[in-house]
C-alpha cells in the first residue's frame, strides 16, 4: 500500500468516526421517565448527557461539570429550580452557559423569574413535542457555536 492509499484510507476513516468532542448537555429533572427520554434523545443525536434527578443534586454536579447547555425543571424536591437557576448565575465558570427551562409552570411570573435568574428559552412541557424540542436545542446550541466553538455530531 503505497502512502497516497494509506492517506485516503485514515481521512476515510477519521470522517466517518463520531465527533469525538460532543456538545455536554445537563439535565435537571426529576421525573425519571422524562429525563430518561430526553437523555436517550439527546444521546441518539450525538451529545453527551449527564443528569440530575432533584435541584440539590445539580447545584452539586454543577460544581464540577462544566456542560455546554442545561435543560432545567423548576419543580423539583430538596431545591426548586429557581434556587438552581440562582446558583448557576452566580458561578462564573456556569453564568454564560445558555440555560433551557422545561417545566410545567406556565405563569407569566414564573417566566419573568426564570429568565431573570438567567434562562435563555422558557418551554412548557404540554406545549412543545419531543421532536420540537430536540430542534430547538440543536438551534440554540448552534447560535452559541462561535462563542464557545461546540460541536454537535451531525
Amino acid at each position: 500500500m503505497n502512502s497516497d492509499s494509506l492517506f485516503a484510507l485514515l481521512a476515510a476513516f477519521l470522517y466517518n468516526q463520531p465527533n469525538m468532542n460532543p456538545a455536554k448537555i445537563f439535565i435537571a429533572e426529576d421525573e425519571r421517565f422524562l429525563s430518561t427520554i430526553l437523555a436517550n434523545r439527546l444521546k441518539k443525536e450525538g451529545f453527551a448527557v449527564s443528569q440530575a434527578f432533584d435541584g440539590q443534586e445539580a447545584v452539586d454536579l454543577l460544581k464540577s461539570e462544566r456542560p455546554d447547555l442545561i435543560i432545567i425543571d423548576l419543580i423539583l424536591p430538596k431545591k426548586s429550580g429557581f434556587e438552581v437557576l440562582e446558583s448557576v448565575s452566580k458561578n462564573p465558570d456556569l453564568n454564560h452557559v445558555p440555560i433551557v427551562v422545561l417545566t410545567n409552570l406556565g405563569q407569566e411570573s414564573d417566566i419573568e423569574k426564570a429568565k431573570s435568574l438567567g434562562a435563555s428559552e422558557y418551554y412548557i412541557k404540554v406545549r412543545i413535542s419531543i421532536d420540537d424540542f430536540m430542534n430547538a436545542i440543536k438551534s440554540m446550541l448552534s447560535r452559541f457555536q462561535g462563542s464557545e466553538a461546540l460541536q454537535v455530531q451531525q
